[in-house]
């Protein structure tokens, strides 16, 4: 196996298909002892890329993967593995159980199982990342910064997940989103307004031909590794179909380890940090509520609202558009007829629309009036956005 390492990939020549699978055992049997990123080599990282690559579908991929390196599995998944396999395998059950088996099978062995042990995160750098992402709310950004020092102290994750709470938008997203990339986690989002049955999340039993796996299994999938960030969207808009979906989520929230109907098994959560947002928290159940530390997010003030417009909204809009500071120029009386023109309206949303309306104005007069800048005063603003 290392002579093909080292002669095969170190050499540069295209590695053959039962290589290229050897190369992919070294990479998942090394896992648990792969060094930080810091003392990669390039030619390791190279080598790390080839095995995200690839994805072991056939039933022979399978069982190699199996033989090879089915101990670096949780002992839970080991064995449903190996009894999945038989019947894969077996010539006394109907196509579509084995279908269904195989199919599971490759959701499972595709998936990177981590322990629940943590590296240090640098607090500096965490609150570089706020600032970026967020003007103002030193709270919030304080008791996020209190949940990474209590990480590096345990290397674990917190009991508790973060329920945001506050207006539209305010920011809620964005402050899961900041948390994910701090964590250095994948991320995967449930948007609890668009799920109206328990079994969107749970997935279906396999004694229907087309069942599937729920939502949370899928994001294990499409994330390929089983720690991972789950925003869950609009938490406070659950329940309104058949059930609560939100009960679901319990055993998911307590990092208890959740059964998905398709896959009959108990899929591993402790490496699972749940962020949800939520406009009302009257509207979300006490069981779910127990499970979070909430952070209320308050609205913006006038005075936020123009430093957040000057100093963030602006320049991101006139990158996007592709327009320099000097060819669109708001004057301070034109930036007090935006806010006066967003007052009453909760979060920073409509601030966003109008910039993008006043530069998109701006690029129009350069482009069809061949003008070189545009100076917008207030009475400009009041009959634009009128």
């Amino acid at each position: 196996v290392y002579k093909i390492r080292e002669t095969e990939f170190g050499g540069g020549a295209k590695l053959s298909a039962n290589d290229g699978f050897l190369q992919f055992m070294i990479e998942r049997l090394l896992a648990s002892d792969a060094p930080s990123e810091e003392e990669k080599s390039e030619e390791e990282e190279e080598e790390e890329a080839l095995g995200d690559d690839m994805k072991l579908t056939s039933m022979q991929s399978i069982i190699d993967f199996m033989h090879c390196a089915g101990r670096t599995l949780p002992d839970n998944i080991r064995l449903w593995a190996r009894r999945n396999l038989a019947v894969a395998r077996s010539s006394e059950v109907s196509p579509e159980e084995r279908r269904h088996a195989q199919r599971a099978l490759s959701m499972a062995m595709n998936i990177r199982w981590k322990s629940n042990y943590f590296e240090a995160i640098d607090p500096d750098e965490a609150r570089r990342i706020l600032d970026e992402e967020l003007y103002g709310m030193e709270k919030v950004k304080q008791r996020i910064i209190e949940t990474i020092i209590q990480i590096n102290r345990t290397h674990t994750l917190p009991a508790y997940g973060l329920l945001l709470c506050g207006p539209a938008g305010t920011g809620k997203s964005q402050i899961a989103y900041a948390v994910a990339r701090i964590l250095r986690l994948p991320w995967t989002t449930l948007d609890m307004s668009s799920i109206n049955d328990p079994e969107q999340l749970t997935g279906s039993s396999r004694v229907y031909s087309n069942a599937k796996p729920g939502i949370i299994m899928e994001a294990f999938s499409q994330a390929g590794e089983s720690n991972l960030v789950f925003i869950i969207n609009e938490l406070d808009n659950s329940g309104k179909g058949n059930g609560n979906p939100a009960d679901v989520l319990l055993t998911l929230l307590d990092n208890l380890g959740f059964t998905d109907n398709y896959m009959e098994c108990m899929i591993p959560t402790n490496g699972v940090y749940p962020i949800a947002t939520a406009n009302d928290k009257e509207n979300i159940s006490k069981p779910i509520m127990s499970r979070f530390a909430v952070i209320d997010i308050p609205d913006y003030t006038p005075g936020e609202k123009k430093e957040i417009f000057n100093k963030f909204v602006l320049p991101k809009v006139l990158k996007r558009i592709g327009l320099e500071g000097s060819e669109c120029i708001i004057l301070p009386d034109g930036v007090d007829a935006v806010i006066r023109k967003c007052d009453g309206v909760t979060g920073i949303r409509d601030i966003e629309q109008a910039a993008e309306h006043i530069v998109a104005h701006a690029l129009y007069q350069i482009e069809v009036n061949h003008v070189q800048s545009v100076t917008f005063d207030g009475a400009m603003i009041e009959e634009l956005l009128s």
